[in-house]
Order: C-alpha cells, then sequence, then structure tokens
C-alpha cells in the first residue's frame, strides 16, 4: 500500500460568492467525499484547508508574503489516501467537488525514507 497526497488546486478569483445556504452545501459534498474514502478504509490523513496567505522562506534566508497574486491556482487544502495504485489514488480523485468550480487535484505518491 502507498499514501498518496491529494493537493486540491483552484483559481481563487472564479470561487463564486456563495450563500450561507450553499455553502453549507459545498461543504457537505466535501464532508461527503471524504466520508466516501474513510468508508472504504483508504483516508490515511483528512488534512485541512489552507489559509490564502502564508510566507515562503528561501535558501538565502529571506522571507516574502506568499503565495503570489500572479499565480492563477492557489492550493487550497489537502488530504492523504492509502491505495494500491496510483491508478486507484485518480479515481478517489475525479470525485472531488473542486471540479465545481474550475479546481483540480494533483496526486503524488509520498516517498518514505
Amino acid at each position: 500500500m502507498t499514501d498518496f497526497l491529494f493537493i486540491f488546486r483552484r483559481d481563487e478569483n472564479e470561487i463564486p460568492k456563495l450563500s450561507p445556504e450553499e455553502m453549507q452545501a459545498d461543504t457537505q459534498k466535501w464532508i461527503d467525499w471524504i466520508s466516501g474514502i474513510a468508508a472504504q478504509g483508504k483516508l490515511n490523513n483528512r488534512g485541512n484547508r489552507l489559509e490564502r496567505t502564508g510566507k515562503v522562506v528561501r535558501a538565502n534566508g529571506m522571507v516574502t508574503d506568499g503565495p503570489f497574486m500572479e499565480l492563477k491556482e492557489a492550493i487550497g487544502g489537502y488530504i492523504v489516501v492509502t491505495t494500491e495504485t496510483i491508478d486507484e489514488a485518480v479515481e478517489l480523485a475525479k470525485g472531488c467537488p473542486v471540479y465545481g468550480y474550475g479546481g483540480n487535484v494533483e496526486v503524488r505518491a509520498i516517498k518514505t525514507l
């Protein structure tokens, strides 16, 4: 079994303004999708949403505000799943609600040392 990181990317400018009821319905889609993965015994870490701002630390010690707004896509969150193959992980990622607002899921194997 291999752990795979799902990185949720989206264009922050393309996310529609939602009413409280719409936000609740959108959140429920995420809960249902992640719960479905957990019910299969494939959810390793439920992850979290990420704040829109942060800091970038460079090798020379320079610290800047980030992520950079000129980038079209921003990372909105992540989860970790455990599957036999990357193809199985990709199949799980296909149900992600992020596609509803133009986002995508990057699927990466976690290399253990």
